[in-house]
């Protein structure tokens, strides 16, 4: 089991371009078109299946949200943050 992350812990090491929500971080990527969001969606869950930690994505016309939390620990740990981080280098 991963440990929760302190609230300074979170401020320090949320990437860029992320946010906290409460027990989450959120994040919000824009894209030209629908089926680019839909194919960044797409490696998204890719990479969260083999990591076996699965982000809330909602996928809109030209942006994707996607949330990250730790659920069984009830917040935000080193995984969430690391997936994140992941996700970025996919942009």
């Amino acid at each position: 089991m991963t440990e929760l992350l302190s609230d300074d812990e979170i401020s320090a090491r949320i990437p860029s371009g992320w946010e906290r929500d409460g027990d989450e971080i959120v994040r919000v990527y824009e894209f030209e078109d629908y089926l680019a969001g839909v194919a960044f969606a797409s490696e998204v869950g890719e990479i969260a299946d083999e990591e076996f930690h699965h982000p809330e994505m909602t996928i809109r016309y030209d942006e994707v949200e996607v949330r990250l939390t730790s659920h069984e620990e009830g917040g935000i740990t080193d995984k969430d943050v690391d997936m994140a981080e992941q996700f970025d280098d996919l942009r």
